[in-house]
């Protein structure tokens, strides 16, 4: 079976846009976009467009080039702003910017990507607060189609900061058992064959093959490569999808489910959802 991630997106996208319209919310989220990286304008739109779909207004913060010094002027005075409901520093960024040091100064409490010391703080603690949103998207879209976790083998392939580290956590609160593989793994097939469920976010380009999954398994493919102006996963999906019992498009998957936990976030940063005890 297909896991459609537009499906479920556009579920709780409808859900978020009748309580924003019943309670009259006024919601805005700021996007600061420095640079010019064809990929992100697509990530962009994509996030504008969902906004306007459930009545969030946006603002778009474009600059060509910038110091890291006018990021983080910029980032204190969206802080400060009563009218910004969220903030998100969209990456990639310039070289000469460092996107870590320029997050620290994201207010916890518009921290709508979920990438803030405090939100990881808060997931490892199993608190309120706004988590990282592909993690917490690709937990949605198993839970939407009653995928249990539970004492499931659940390989998780990279450990980068947006996909791999929080899962670490998802995983963890539904009773999963998790290994974590990346580049320094050996027998990487031998653990992704005895695994239940195995979550792709290296950005490798259809690195998961056929013969590295055992009949029955759940794929979950979060790895992103552009190649020829194309998003490749990190899944051979072709090749996986009559093997597998569960499996993730790339694009269509984890994709839509990351937007919709954007959305949801600027919900709960409105809600006070960010602040922990």
């Amino acid at each position: 079976m297909i896991l459609d991630g537009k499906l479920v997106r556009d579920k709780i996208l409808e859900g978020i846009k009748l309580e924003i319209d019943n309670e009259k919310l006024d919601l805005t989220l700021a996007i600061l976009l420095i640079g010019d990286f064809p990929q992100s304008e697509i990530y962009v739109r994509n996030k504008i467009k969902a906004c306007e779909k459930v009545g969030i207004k946006t603002k778009l913060v474009r600059l060509e080039k910038a110091s890291e010094e006018q990021v983080i002027d910029i980032i204190q005075e969206l802080n400060n702003d009563s009218s910004i409901t969220g903030i998100i520093l969209q990456s990639p960024v310039p070289e000469n910017i460092n996107m870590d040091n320029c997050i620290k100064y994201i207010s916890p409490k518009k921290d709508v990507d979920g990438f803030t010391k405090d939100s990881f703080y808060s997931l490892g603690h199993n608190l309120a607060g706004l988590h990282p949103c592909t993690a917490k998207g690709i937990i949605r879209l198993l839970k939407y189609y009653n995928i249990p976790l539970e004492g499931k083998k659940v390989c998780l392939i990279g450990r980068g900061n947006l996909v791999g580290k929080p899962l670490i956590f998802e995983m963890l609160k539904e009773n999963a058992t998790v290994t974590v593989c990346h580049t320094k793994t050996k027998n990487l097939k031998e653990i992704t064959l005895n695994s239940d469920v195995i979550v792709c976010g290296c950005g490798k380009a259809k690195m998961l093959t056929a013969d590295m999954v055992s009949p029955g398994s759940i794929v979950v493919d979060a790895g992103i490569s552009v190649i020829d102006g194309k998003i490749i996963g990190d899944a051979d999906f072709d090749n996986l999808k009559d093997k597998c019992a569960y499996i993730t498009p790339n694009p269509g998957g984890v994709g839509p489910m990351t937007i919709a936990m954007i959305i949801e976030n600027i919900l709960e940063a409105y809600k006070g959802g960010s602040v922990n005890g």
